[in-house]
């Protein structure tokens, strides 16, 4: 399917976000540790990912995770500690993901794990049974995901456990999402320095547990209310709690510098809202190391590009391993729309902005007729790209299901904005 998102005549949104699916996701596996029921759990995400999360739950044989990356490296670890044998596996993109780090660490534990069919990836069949050991050790440069499977899992061991990050640890905020939900339920985990965590043999207690709206959802809204060019209130976002456990909730202080400001708002019991308002100018440059906030870099990128400004963002080594190859998805796309970034490495996206200075119309936007935004059955590359409908006037979209991943309304929010969304035949 191919849809043509157009631009309205006035955006305003007051918008329900969707509940973030890194929080239910983890709340999922921590209940099923915990022995508790999916009752106590409010606010879950209905987005794909926690949907195939919820169905693993019943502990088939086969479980299918589809494209999602979260279920697979918690499951497999939860898996090793559940009772049975099962065999977990994913779409074709999934299939060809790397679990090795993830297989690795977990039979040294005494994990018994076999792979289906190419060595270091899904699918797997695993026997369930009881871990062992107090240390180990892995890259800090790996998926966080890859951590908090393990560190979920640690109070289930004899000894607990002490995981060892060596190098740079990337993605720290989801650690530390992590690890305060592990409290929540009981569990005893710390930080003993920079680069160690040490969870202590305590079980888990099942409790009741609200999730919280999705900051990495909100991204796309911050880039609605720069995009439209609106001064003052233009869109109020609900659900979403000033003092979150995501590290995504940095979008509110690199938007700061677009000119795109945040105001927490919550009376008594009413649901927390934040309001985005445009005020002052935005900063002719913008330089950011994205290593803790990797998420948000597809809505960076589009944003700056789309507003003209030059930027260098930094920190992105993991896009290379995401639903698709972020970096080189990014690349593409933009050269459809006339802007031609650069890659520094594995870790850097850089442009240094249109080429003449722009008068009027954004002289150096030039899409070419009839040419879609492919998205690479990746949700991250529909959302960024659909709000420039609002520099362009119009965008068509390949494939805009892909959104169900992380937030299953997001067109039909688009069009409570004011967005117009049109099926068109399939585009090149």
């Amino acid at each position: 399917m191919t849809i043509r998102v157009k631009r309205p005549y006035n955006f305003c949104a007051e918008v329900h976000l969707p509940a973030s699916k890194s929080i239910s996701n983890r709340a999922l596996a921590l209940t099923a540790l915990s022995g508790g029921q999916l009752a106590q759990l409010s606010n879950l995400s209905d987005c794909d990912d926690t949907t195939v999360m919820l169905e693993a739950m019943r502990f088939p044989e086969v479980i299918d995770v589809k494209a999602a990356g979260t279920a697979m490296r918690f499951l497999t670890a939860l898996l090793c500690v559940t009772p049975g044998t099962h065999v977990i596996t994913g779409t074709e993109r999934m299939r060809h993901r790397p679990i090795g780090v993830l297989v690795d660490a977990l039979r040294s534990l005494g994990a018994q794990i076999d792979y289906e069919g190419e060595e270091g990836f899904p699918p797997l069949r695993i026997a369930g049974g009881t871990l062992s050991g107090k240390t180990i050790a892995l890259p800090g440069n790996v998926s966080s995901q890859y951590i908090s499977a393990l560190l979920m899992i640690a109070p289930c061991l004899p000894e607990g456990l002490e995981v060892l990050l060596q190098g740079q640890v990337i993605s720290r905020p989801y650690i530390e999402m992590t690890m305060s939900m592990m409290r929540a339920f009981g569990a005893s985990v710390e930080w003993k320095d920079e680069c160690s965590i040490r969870v202590a043999p305590k079980r888990y207690t099942p409790v009741p547990y609200t999730i919280e709206s999705d900051w990495s959802a909100a991204s796309y809204w911050y880039e609605m209310v720069l995009l439209s060019g609106n001064m003052g209130e233009v869109a109020t976002l609900k659900g979403l709690f000033d003092e979150s456990l995501q590290g995504d909730s940095a979008v509110r202080d690199v938007f700061r510098r677009l000119s795109v400001q945040s105001m927490p708002l919550s009376q008594g019991t009413e649901e927390p809202r934040i309001h985005l308002t445009r005020r002052g100018a935005v900063c002719e440059k913008i330089e950011y190391d994205c290593l803790r906030i990797p998420d948000l870099a597809q809505t960076l990128v589009v944003t700056c590009a789309l507003s003209g400004i030059p930027f260098r963002f930094s920190g992105l080594q993991s896009l290379r391993i995401k639903e698709t190859d972020r970096i080189a998805a990014l690349q593409t796309e933009l050269a459809k729309l006339g802007v031609y970034v650069e890659v520094e490495g594995d870790e850097a996206i850089v442009w240094e902005g249109p080429a003449a200075q722009r008068q009027g119309p954004v002289a150096y936007l030039q899409p070419a007729e009839g040419t879609a935004i492919d998205t690479y059955d990746d949700h991250r590359m529909a959302m960024a790209f659909a709000p420039a409908a609002l520099v362009l006037g119009s965008i068509d979209i390949n494939h805009p299901e892909v959104v169900s991943k992380s937030y299953p309304a997001y067109w039909d929010d688009l069009k409570r904005a004011g967005f117009e969304i049109e099926e068109c035949p399939p585009r090149p």
